[in-house]
């Protein structure tokens, strides 16, 4: 990411400040959290409100690395598909990308989150919903905390202390350096190219020097799918047994659900 894709990217969260707080108390208080505490497990915290709102989570290793996750609303259900063929920060940051659009979107919509790609950074759509999930997964008052301890760990190393905080909210390298420069934490005075053209090697190369957990740099590749379409399935004959779901219908989800796995699979 260049440098003035960065400032427009803080500009815009200084714009929209307000309303995205607004935005992330309504979410805890649909969740039934704070909405200051940290999330130590995410997924834990996310799945019951997508499952409110109408959608399942897949976890599924994809053929496109450079895809962070689909979001798919079909006839019946949604479906938030997670890559896990990406390390476990990228697809945290994910989750939490979707559920902005899950919530907050207004149109029916099929979308993938782009990690790879500068394009993640451009669409205003895109850059809200990073927004929100930066503030959901780094709170402000934990973050301002963090941030002053690790930086003095650190010995005042930017790029280290952003490791450090990568490494205890589990996020993204630049989902932590924007949150830093949103909070105030860093000056524009302190953005270089040491701290913006930064690679995967550079990041394990710190989180291994540090003793920090490297795991959570690589995928898991865990896949959901033969668990999920068990629970459809058998959910769906209890529905038919009450008369609220027909055959037709199960049937139709199910093969919605095998299209959609063999598509992100690449089969």
């Amino acid at each position: 990411m260049d440098i003035k894709r960065l400032r427009k990217i803080i500009q815009y969260g200084d714009c929209h400040k307000e309303e995205m707080e607004e935005k992330i108390r309504s979410f805890c208080s649909f969740a039934g959290i704070s909405n200051d505490k940290e999330l130590l497990n995410i997924m834990q915290i996310v799945r019951p409100s997508f499952q409110k709102k109408g959608y399942l989570i897949i976890e599924l290793p994809f053929c496109d690395q450079e895809i962070g996750a689909l979001c798919y609303k079909g006839d019946a259900l949604g479906y938030i598909v997670l890559n896990t063929s990406l390390p476990k920060v990228n697809v945290n940051f994910a989750l939490c990308h979707e559920l902005y659009h899950v919530l907050y979107q207004k149109t029916d919509f099929r979308t993938k989150v782009e990690f790879a790609n500068d394009d993640y950074y451009t669409h205003e759509e895109e850059v809200a919903a990073n927004l929100f999930a930066g503030m959901l997964l780094m709170p402000t008052s934990g973050f301002r905390f963090m941030f002053q301890k690790f930086h003095a760990e650190s010995e005042n190393n930017e790029r280290d202390t952003v490791f450090r905080l990568m490494n205890y909210y589990q996020v993204p390298y630049m989902a932590v350096l924007v949150r830093c420069f949103e909070l105030e934490l860093l000056e524009e005075s302190d953005i270089s190219k040491m701290l913006l053209e930064i690679s995967a090697d550079d990041i394990k190369n710190g989180f291994s020097r540090l003793w920090l957990d490297e795991s959570i740099l690589n995928p898991s590749y865990r896949d959901d799918y033969d668990k999920l379409e068990y629970m459809v399935k058998r959910y769906g004959e209890e529905c038919m047994e009450g008369a609220y779901l027909n055959e037709r219908t199960l049937k139709k989800v199910l093969q919605n659900m095998k299209r959609l796995y063999r598509e992100v699979r690449g089969e």
